[in-house]
């Protein structure tokens, strides 16, 4: 799969299981867990899911078995909602780079090279 599509399923995943875990979940122990970044591996085999952990080793690893148990149902409704050939096997890593911190997470989509919509030079 070319590098532009894999940038397009990453992200749509991204913002899918954002919403999924944060609106649509139930379990108390996802209540701070947020999505930062989804990576796809090219053959859609496998996508590593980077989340941002709530404060504290009890609650770091309540939120892991959250998400743990929560897979098959991510899963199920990312099958649903996004139409590729394969839906990737899901395994969430801990971000620690960004966890807890939003401003982490701005900080790397300015590395990414992520524009503005609103940004000066852009053709109207």
């Amino acid at each position: 799969m070319d590098e532009l599509r894999t940038r397009r399923v990453s992200e749509t995943m991204r913002e899918e299981l954002s919403e999924l875990i944060r609106f649509e979940s139930s379990d108390p122990r996802l209540a701070e867990v947020d999505v930062t970044e989804v990576i796809v591996a090219s053959d859609l085999r496998r996508a590593d899911v980077l989340v941002s952990l709530p404060p504290g080793e009890a609650a770091r690893q309540a939120a892991l078995e959250g998400l743990e148990h929560a897979r098959g149902y991510l899963k199920r409704q990312l099958a649903q909602r996004i139409d590729v050939h394969r839906m990737p096997e899901l395994r969430f890593v801990p971000d620690s780079e960004t966890s807890g911190a939003p401003l982490g997470r701005l900080l790397r989509r300015i590395r990414r090279g992520r524009p503005r919509e609103d940004a000066p030079g852009k053709p109207e």
